[in-house]
């Protein structure tokens, strides 16, 4: 699987993030580069989810700036950081769980279309036409995502594995430049995971989306990782390929010293 990594797409710099004198996360700083798969893994309440929140601009860091395809912010705005091209799924989901799997998919492609919402609502000239154009694209992903059966199913009736991959789809019809993805593999089961597995490496591959995510399943991220960076307790421990990192001996003992 030999594939070309390019330059620097993100830099994260000596981002320090603390909550009512509590610090989540000190000095860290990593790279991710274009069209790799980069993850972030570490044990529980090592600052993982701070991290991607900074990056995607819930948090707003005390210190630290993180810079994205040459420009330097020292606080991403979260509309912005979407319009820039960078999306995210969330640990818990937040689909809407009356709605079809196919109308689910389509909020994520609201930031995409141009015509106002007077327009839309009316379907009128240009919104109609603009319209058609992203029930295609979301057609296209809904096939890509084997979910063809349950275009018009209600999520909130799918099985859980299933609901994560409609989570999935939605942050692709941004069509992201990067994908961060926040432990799409919890609360599965082996199956979902293998397929959770292909599905990510597919839109790495295929699509070309440069993919960063946390996940706590050691197998999953040495499966499918180019490089790893390792947090613990809000600082930086490990940072290299899946083999640098799994035989490095602090991080190790951080895994097995909290019963992993």
């Amino acid at each position: 699987m030999s594939k070309h990594i390019g330059e620097v797409i993100l830099n994260v710099q000596n981002i320090s993030l603390s909550f009512g004198g509590v610090k989540a996360l000190s000095d860290i700083s990593f790279d991710v580069r274009e069209h790799e798969v980069r993850a972030i893994i570490g044990p529980n309440g090592a600052g993982k989810s701070s991290m991607l929140n900074c990056i995607n601009g819930v948090y707003t860091p005390q210190h630290g700036q993180i810079t994205f395809r040459g420009q330097t912010f020292s606080h991403m705005d979260s509309h912005q950081v979407a319009v820039m091209g960078v999306a995210r799924t969330f640990q818990n989901l937040a689909l809407f769980k009356g709605m079809s799997v196919l109308d689910n998919i389509m909020t994520g492609r609201n930031l995409r279309m141009k015509s106002n919402l007077f327009l839309q609502a009316l379907r009128l000239g240009p919104a109609e036409r603009e319209e058609i154009e992203h029930r295609k694209r979301v057609e296209e992903i809904i096939d890509f995502l084997e979910i063809q059966a349950y275009r018009k199913t209600p999520v909130g009736q799918l099985p859980y594995g299933l609901q994560k991959r409609v989570d999935l789809g939605r942050a692709l019809a941004l069509e992201p430049q990067v994908l961060l993805l926040d432990e799409p593999m919890a609360g599965m089961n082996v199956e979902e995971k293998q397929d959770m597995c292909r599905f990510i490496l597919d839109v790495n591959d295929e699509f070309g989306t440069t993919v960063v995510l946390i996940e706590h399943d050691m197998g999953v991220v040495m499966d499918i990782s180019d490089r790893v960076v390792v947090l613990d307790y809000g600082k930086k421990i490990g940072d290299g390929t899946p083999d640098e990192v799994r035989n490095n001996p602090e991080v190790i003992s951080a895994y097995l010293g909290t019963g992993h």
